[in-house]
């Protein structure tokens, strides 16, 4: 009955390839199915209708339920009934860009912590934009290289005027307007291994006005931004943010959400360009946090979780709700910090396939809470595929 409280009172998946959806009615307002109606009263507005009830979904633009196609599966059970959909749907329009597949040459932007709002960088305008290699290209050099590797114990860092993308990162040459806004954070400790020493040579960089940790310190001269940390916005339109959060008064939530559509993009833009499914989230010194696979990458989805909706004690509890369809990436996942599954993560660990993501350690700690939060607000059967937990990430 626990499980069953923290699961979302209604919740809806569709996918836009397969042209269906599926919709899942909590157990104590579903009753037995036969009061659940599902309509769509005109196009992209989806009307819910239950006995303690009506539940709006204001779906995307170009998606729209195909009249008397709402069926009850008849894997339903006593604590949750579900519905099969059909779907119209119109050409898909892109996905969301993170940051990263936004920046311009020859743009003026600003930098600003995402935590509390801080300027950190001002009127950064740059003359190349470049790409990084792929996160294991060291480790596929002796596959095209027929002489020694010329890249061995070289780095590739940016000169003045560059900006290079890494895959969760950016690198840029210091100037001085960062002086006042960046604090250097040593890791050095008098008593360390040989591990932890080569560890301790990383100096992080955070913001002076909130301490949050904002990336690393390469050199001298280079500094390294992780794209779930700063806010970028083109510097003639400070009320722009490519980062598409603006900067409203902070809360958890605020942070979450912005750390969910950042890295949910993210993970869509690898995945297209590069084929890439598989994830291995990394703290900056490489220890694997959660192993990531990616599912799908054309949902929808929208639900109703029971906190938000009015108390007993009001005279139309429940009466009416609404709320907007978002995409959203579909995505199975493990935790290395399970004992229980250290055979998967050993496997994924040996696999070159796997395409490493580094996070500061706070943002993998966010990130952890955010996927555990969306297992448990999903139906008890969905939860769970084999070893992988299942989450959803919002675009």
């Amino acid at each position: 009955m626990e499980e069953t409280a923290k699961q979302d009172l209604v919740f809806l998946e569709l996918r836009r390839k397969l042209q269906s959806g599926i919709l899942f009615v909590r157990g104590d307002i579903a009753r037995d199915g036969a009061d659940v109606k599902v309509e769509s009263k005109h196009d992209s507005l989806l009307n819910i209708q239950t006995a303690d009830g009506s539940y709006q979904v204001n779906l995307t633009p170009g998606v729209s339920l195909v009249e008397t196609s709402c069926q009850k599966s008849p894997g339903s059970s006593e604590h949750t009934s579900h519905f099969r959909l059909r779907l119209r749907v119109e050409p898909e329009s892109e996905a969301p860009c993170s940051v990263i597949g936004r920046l311009r040459v020859n743009v003026t932007y600003s930098f600003q912590c995402q935590s509390c709002g801080s300027m950190v960088l001002q009127d950064r305008a740059f003359g190349r934009v470049l790409p990084l290699p792929n996160g294991n290209w060291n480790a596929l050099v002796d596959d095209w290289c027929c002489h020694p590797d010329p890249f061995a114990n070289r780095k590739l860092l940016p000169r003045d005027g560059d900006c290079l993308l890494g895959d969760t990162f950016i690198l840029l040459a210091r100037d001085s307007s960062c002086e006042q806004t960046l604090t250097r954070q040593d890791n050095s400790s008098q008593k360390a291994s040989a591990e932890q020493k080569r560890v301790s040579k990383r100096v992080m960089l955070s913001c002076t006005s909130c301490s949050a940790v904002l990336g690393e310190e390469l050199s001298a001269e280079v500094l390294k931004f992780y794209i779930t940390e700063i806010l970028v916005k083109p510097g003639e339109d400070g009320g722009c943010d490519i980062t598409r959060l603006s900067l409203e008064p902070k809360s958890d939530s605020i942070r979450q959400r912005f750390l969910e559509q950042t890295l949910a993009s993210r993970l869509v833009e690898l995945s297209s360009a590069q084929s890439i499914f598989r994830f291995s989230i990394q703290t900056p010194d490489g220890t694997a946090v959660i192993l990531l696979w990616l599912l799908n990458t054309d949902t929808l989805v929208a639900s109703f979780p029971g906190e938000s909706f009015i108390s007993t004690g009001d005279v139309h509890p429940r009466e009416h709700q609404s709320c907007q369809a978002v995409q959203a990436v579909k995505v199975l996942y493990v935790l290395c910090s399970d004992s229980k599954l250290k055979d998967v993560v050993d496997v994924w660990e040996k696999d070159i396939s796997v395409h490493p993501l580094p996070l500061p350690q706070s943002s993998c700690e966010e990130l952890q809470k955010l996927l555990m939060s969306s297992t448990f607000r999903l139906p008890a059967f969905l939860r769970c595929m084999n070893s992988y937990q299942v989450a959803y990430m919002r675009m």
